[in-house]
């Protein structure tokens, strides 16, 4: 019998990941909520595919791959999504299967725990603090300069951060987060935390045997909570090779990652550079795929899918050992915002380094690749303007991830 995998996305993403289990013959079943099973998924590369409600639970996910090895056995679970990752963990608890615990991956989602586990690295973090006691939250504000910033512990990218100039502002938003009076909204659910201003780079890792075997090392354009909340275009780029940027932040990621114990998979890990002081701070890091297409870019530019990789990673045993990719050295970088327009039409774009076009309603992408960073710079400048000038829609900021 095939050996079984179970992959469980709450997001439509990761198809070369479920290619590449395919390939490995492997038995793939799919776990997605029912309002996704128009999207394009790889339906060839899928042998069963459940579903659970659109607002199903982490216990409703358990259950329905619980009874997914009621008819097969199941060697393998993984969570697709950044929020399928603990979720995954706990089934994998429940069927008392092998890979990442529950309290480990938590680690990944809890940036409370992301910045005691960096401190006690060594790796610097904005000062912060968890709101649980007035006295020492007055205290934070008295000694760490506004403005600061309220982020939720457990949300993805710049969903629900609120800016805060002064300390009453802060005490506005944590008194309206207790005023709703449930758990998820509860002000110790959150970190106050110094707003730096700076430049934010992000570092996508395969890891195995608890080494960094390939990495990508990019900067965003605009760091994504300007963008999120202030709308335009995002773009982030390839870091010039051998800069002592890069090799600062790929020996901070290698760091970072041994004090997480992370072992097996892959990361995309976000640290910023403080424009007074030149420092890089850590803001977040997740055993996941980064999103807006930065896998794609990672393959124009450096030769290897983070997705297939963790597929690799995932399916890989005594009789089958991982083999890393080889990488070669070239740059890439995205351009993508939201469209005024239902199905954007680009075809007037026609440079020769326009390697991919993103073909998602309502927005509008593309993805430059060259051996020369100036030129990928250059239009990475050029189509932010041509971009904002024929497409650019703004829509608010989200407070939830899920609204």
């Amino acid at each position: 019998m095939k050996k079984h995998i179970v992959c469980i996305a709450s997001e439509h993403k990761g198809n070369e990941f479920l290619e590449e289990c395919q390939n490995a013959e492997w038995f793939v079943t799919l776990v997605t909520r029912k309002k996704l099973l128009d999207e394009p998924w790889v339906w060839t590369a899928l042998n069963d595919v459940r579903t659970v409600e659109n607002d199903a639970s982490v216990e409703d996910y358990v259950r329905a791959i619980t009874n997914i090895a009621g008819t097969r056995p199941i060697d393998r679970v993984v969570g697709l999504d950044e929020f399928d990752v603990v979720t995954a963990a706990r089934a994998r608890e429940h069927l008392q299967l092998g890979g990442m615990t529950y309290s480990h991956a938590v680690r990944f989602r809890d940036k409370y725990a992301m910045r005691k586990i960096a401190d006690e690295a060594g790796i610097p973090c904005p000062d912060y603090i968890c709101p649980l006691n007035p006295a020492e939250i007055d205290e934070f504000l008295a000694r760490v300069p506004a403005p600061w910033i309220v982020k939720p512990r457990h949300e993805v990218s710049a969903f629900g951060i609120r800016k805060c100039e002064t300390k009453e502002q802060v005490w506005e938003v944590l008194n309206d987060l207790d005023n709703r009076n449930n758990w998820r909204d509860h002000p110790s659910q959150f970190l106050i935390e110094k707003f730096i201003e700076g430049d934010v780079f992000h570092v996508d890792s395969v890891v195995h045997d608890g080494k960094v075997v390939a990495a990508g090392v990019s900067r965003y354009g605009r760091p994504p909570f300007s963008v999120s909340h202030y709308g335009g275009v995002f773009t982030t780029a390839i870091v010039e090779y051998g800069s002592k940027e890069r090799k600062e932040l790929e020996k901070l990621n290698a760091k970072l990652l041994k004090a997480f114990k992370y072992e097996e998979g892959v990361t995309h890990g976000e640290f910023l550079r403080g424009k007074d002081d030149g420092k890089f701070y850590l803001l977040e890091v997740a055993c996941r795929v980064g999103g807006a297409y930065i896998a794609n870019v990672l393959e124009y530019a450096c030769g290897f899918n983070l997705w297939r990789e963790w597929a690799k990673l995932s399916v890989a045993d005594k009789d089958h050992p991982y083999e890393k990719p080889k990488v070669r050295k070239e740059y890439a970088g995205v351009a993508l915002a939201l469209s005024k327009d239902e199905e954007p039409d680009t075809s007037h774009y026609t440079d020769p380094e326009i390697v991919y076009r993103v073909k998602k309603p309502k927005h509008v992408g593309l993805i430059f690749h060259s051996p020369d960073k100036h030129r990928v710079d250059d239009l990475l400048e050029e189509y932010t303007r041509r971009i904002s000038d024929d497409f650019l829609a703004v829509a608010p900021a989200k407070e939830r991830y899920d609204d």
